[in-house]
């Protein structure tokens, strides 16, 4: 699969079996799946959730989106504290066979994934630093 480098943007080609193993990007070689949110696409979604080997959160966001892009920062402060999950983004625009899949009606959607790519719960709407921390905290205590 493909995945998108979250510091240099550079396209790295990653097997997903070795999603567990810390891959590195080949241009810059900073860690693929810590620190920052990583872009998901059609091409790389499932098996990002499938093969990632801890819980996955996911932002379904659009660039048009005012709320979405509000909601940014506080996704992208949260992912750096939060080594222990892999942070996704999915532009449901360039997406749209995903967000018809996952009935997407109302961005932002936040949606949490357990290991291995069971949904354990999704939000809709722009979440506060405190209470998208909180929603996680809930959420993964049930899990």
């Amino acid at each position: 699969m493909l995945l998108n480098c979250p510091h240099c943007g550079a396209r790295n080609r990653v097997d997903p079996q070795r999603l567990t193993q810390s891959p590195v990007c080949g241009k810059c070689t900073r860690d693929l799946l810590s620190g920052a949110p990583v872009a998901l696409d059609e091409a790389s979604f499932n098996a990002v959730l499938e093969g990632a080997g801890r819980p996955v959160v996911v932002d379904f966001w659009a660039a048009w989106c005012g709320p979405c892009r509000g909601f940014a920062p506080v996704f992208e402060a949260t992912a750096a504290r939060r080594p222990g999950l892999v942070f996704a983004k999915v532009d449901t625009d360039a997406n749209a066979r995903i967000s018809a899949a996952l009935a997407i009606r109302s961005i932002p959607t936040l949606a949490l994934y357990a290991a291995g790519g069971a949904l354990l719960e999704r939000v809709s709407g722009a979440l506060p630093a405190r209470e998208f921390e909180a929603w996680l905290d809930a959420r993964l205590a049930r899990a």
